[in-house]
């Protein structure tokens, strides 16, 4: 088979989401031709077949190859493909250089990147369905998840590795947020979910009540504010507003239960003819 004829069949499985077969192609294809005038498309697409099998180690490998085949300062994908999965591999040095190759410009430093590069939004993915969470980013790829997840297996606290390109966007007081789907858990957190029954006389007692966890460094937020929605519209835009409600509720928490109790009767204790709170319980995770 000559090399026109491997090309076609590498496509050929791309178009079909057959990445194995793709990668395999385009390996031969590199092999054949390491620095020919297609190589720089051939090394990207080898790298990313291996990003979609999650095969880091070979992408972080290929993307090297496919990062020096590109230019620097002109925000080739080749560069960003090599950051995501550098960060995979924790090589911060690799990492760090291929986001300045992309055209980011860093904190000096040469280990973890964590920075404050702003609040989005991530879409959560298991088998059994998928959840958009709060996050902060703290580098170009990672994220700390800000909203206590229903989705099982995931918690608040977790550190998600997160794609490039977004997909979807959430609008809260005409401030757009990009909506990024999630590759992997980076870091997961130690902080158990837990749901508790709340009554509060007035949204201003729960408003209170989510504070007073926020500023301990745990996860608070009423179950009323989880908005079940179509899979056209997450991928589009969607309005969003913060609704506080007064009133018997559910309320997910994030954090060790014995301090959740506890910041639950310094809560109460403060104005207990307002506020009031029982069936403090740890959910199930499978």
């Amino acid at each position: 088979m000559d090399l026109m004829q491997v090309e076609r069949a590498a496509y050929a499985a791309w178009r079909r989401d057959d990445w194995p077969n793709a990668a395999a192609r385009l390996a031969e294809l590199v092999t054949a031709e390491p620095d020919g005038p297609k190589s720089p498309a051939w090394w990207f697409d080898l790298a990313l077949a291996h990003k979609f099998l999650g095969d880091w180690p070979k992408a972080y490998q290929i993307g090297k190859q496919a990062a020096a085949r590109a230019n620097r300062g002109e925000e080739d994908p080749a560069f960003w493909n090599l950051g995501i999965a550098a960060t995979v591999m924790r090589d911060w040095p690799t990492a760090r250089d291929a986001w300045t190759g992309y055209g980011i410009t860093l904190k000096p430093g040469d280990g973890e990147i964590v920075e404050n590069f702003g609040h989005a939004c991530v879409r959560l993915q298991q088998d059994d369905g998928s959840e958009v969470v709060w996050v902060e980013r703290i580098c170009p790829t990672r994220a700390r998840v800000i909203s206590v997840p229903v989705l099982s297996g995931r918690r608040f606290g977790d550190i998600v590795l997160h794609d490039g390109e977004p997909k979807g966007e959430r609008v809260v007081d005409d401030t757009h947020y990009p909506v990024f789907n999630e590759l992997m858990i980076w870091a997961a957190s130690s902080l158990p979910t837990l749901v508790v029954t709340i009554g509060a006389d007035d949204s201003g007692d729960l408003v209170k009540l989510l504070t007073l966890f926020h500023d301990n460094g745990l996860g608070a937020e009423p179950h009323t504010g989880l908005q079940p929605i179509c899979t056209c519209c997450d991928e589009g835009g969607v309005e969003q507003k913060r609704h506080i409600e007064s009133g018997s509720q559910t309320v997910l928490l994030a954090g060790p239960i014995e301090q959740a109790a506890a910041l639950l009767r310094e809560w109460s204790s403060a104005d207990p003819d307002r506020r009031r709170w029982q069936d403090l319980t740890l959910v199930e995770e499978f």
